[in-house]
């Protein structure tokens, strides 16, 4: 029992720094894996929208420091959104660098407490 305690997924794992391995250890979800909905937004993200939600796109200010760290206004967010969710949910795209980049993408379904790096 003891081990099945201390068998945590590290997408499960809240962080306190910035990870220093340029998000390495943050794991990674491939498209396949990931929800339509999210594939759907980063096809939205690639060509620049419209996106449905007013605040996709705004910075993401990585408070949380899950990230790896880079200036302000690095981050931009975008919903995932959440079937029969009545407000934008918890399912979140950050992408960094500049617009329309889906290369350098991170998913999150549980509003900012975990991120798994997007690989193609």
């Amino acid at each position: 029992m003891l081990a099945a305690a201390l068998a945590v997924s590290p997408f499960s794992m809240a962080r306190t720094q910035a990870p220093d391995d340029g998000g390495a250890s943050l794991g990674t979800v491939s498209r396949a894996e990931m929800p339509r909905e999210a594939v759907d937004t980063l096809g939205l993200i690639s060509v620049g929208g419209p996106y449905p939600f007013e605040k996709d796109g705004v910075v993401f200010g990585n408070y949380e420091r899950q990230l790896p760290r880079h200036r302000r206004g690095y981050y931009h967010e975008y919903t995932v959104p959440t079937p029969a969710a009545r407000n934008r949910g918890a399912r979140r795209i950050v992408c960094g660098g500049s617009l329309r980049r889906t290369d350098n993408c991170y998913y999150t379904d549980d509003h900012y407490a975990s991120f798994r790096r997007i690989v193609e």
